[in-house]
């Protein structure tokens, strides 16, 4: 396994990371543990959940990837070998969405900061997190797919500084060992860095936002952070949701993938622009014998600017699979070729 640093922390992750998300819709507490044992095993040492999770958020299944968690560093007693990461929701993107999270009082302010923390805290039988990210932006931008700038003026946000103020707190009182953010716009992380240097509040260390061989919008603006700043880039979704495998070529859905079950409507990652692109990788990936899903990963992981890249996966194959990654060389002419594809083809996946 190879570390790096996270951001401008005293964290060392390994360079892949383990998502969680599926956890209580395609994985039972079982699976979860037994993901968990391998990874840890491996010498992957960062987890990454969320209280919402496992999505798509439900009334019925909400917070039970952390609960899962929480058993198993319960039982386990192996608390000191993690690095853990879990999130705060953000406002609800449709109105009376999320009613089931805070009665769908879920902006980042003081009552809901301290409250989410607190549950997660406890669902995680922990005293503290070493990372502690806000799953996506108060006020109304573009995330989560949306390409163009909303131009929405939302009254009710939050301001930047109020909610640094609050986990400013939270890292005083031992519950949060650094801050992060997540689906940020490079707007977003200089205000953040801006407001924490003006109020003398601590920095944000890590940016969760996606990033694969058909999403590297990141590239464009917010790399530099991650570069110049001290702001490591925790990669979500670096398989693009396992479209990188080449699985759902042609509007397939195989019988237990997750765009055959609960995320049967997820399109982000879906069309024939996609396809095109994800049919280019596949043959680079065949031609040089190697697995497609080794490759995208190989790519991402051997980024400077990623810390880690979080793999979601619902089986002990796939994890294994994932991890052999790390093995994996991408010489000159096979990072030609990725390039010659991401021209003709660049970002279909926002």
């Amino acid at each position: 396994m190879r570390y790096r640093q996270l951001g401008s922390s005293d964290i060392k992750v390994s360079v892949i990371g383990l998502g969680t998300m599926t956890w209580g819709h395609q994985n039972s507490e079982s699976d979860a543990h037994q993901q968990i044992e391998l990874a840890l095993a491996e010498g992957v040492n960062l987890i990454d959940t969320a209280e919402m999770y496992p999505t798509p958020t439900h009334a019925d299944t909400w917070r039970t990837t952390e609960r899962y968690i929480g058993n198993w560093l319960a039982r386990s007693g192996r608390r000191d070998e993690v690095v853990l990461a879990s999130k705060i929701a953000g406002p609800a993107r449709e109105p009376g969405g999320q009613l089931h999270i805070r009665e769908g009082l879920t902006r980042h302010d003081r009552r809901n900061i301290v409250e989410a923390l607190d549950g997660s805290l406890k669902r995680l039988n922990t005293d503290y997190l070493d990372l502690y990210q806000l799953h996506w932006p108060d006020r109304a931008t573009n995330f989560f797919g949306l390409r163009e700038y909303p131009y929405v003026e939302d009254n009710q946000s939050v301001a930047i500084e109020e909610t640094l103020s609050v986990l400013a707190e939270q890292v005083k009182a031992g519950k949060i060992r650094h801050i992060g953010v997540s689906n940020e716009t490079p707007w977003g992380v200089a205000e953040f860095i801006k407001q924490s240097e003006r109020l003398g509040l601590p920095r944000i260390v890590s940016v969760q936002n996606p990033y694969s061989l058909i999403s590297r919008l990141y590239e464009g603006g917010l790399s530099e952070f991650s570069h110049r700043e001290g702001v490591g880039l925790l990669a979500y979704s670096p398989l693009a949701f396992g479209s990188l495998t080449g699985k759902y070529l042609g509007g397939a859905r195989p019988q237990g993938s997750r765009l055959s079950s609960v995320y049967r409507t997820f399109t982000r990652y879906d069309g024939p622009e996609v396809d095109q692109a994800v049919s280019g990788y596949l043959q680079i990936a065949r031609e040089h014998n190697l697995s497609p899903a080794q490759l995208a990963l190989a790519y991402v992981i051997n980024k400077p600017f990623v810390a880690s890249a979080l793999t979601g996966q619902t089986s002990l194959a796939q994890l294994r699979e994932n991890l052999g990654a790390l093995h994996i060389t991408l010489d000159q002419e096979i990072l030609a070729r990725i390039e010659a594809v991401h021209q003709r083809t660049p970002n279909p996946a926002p």
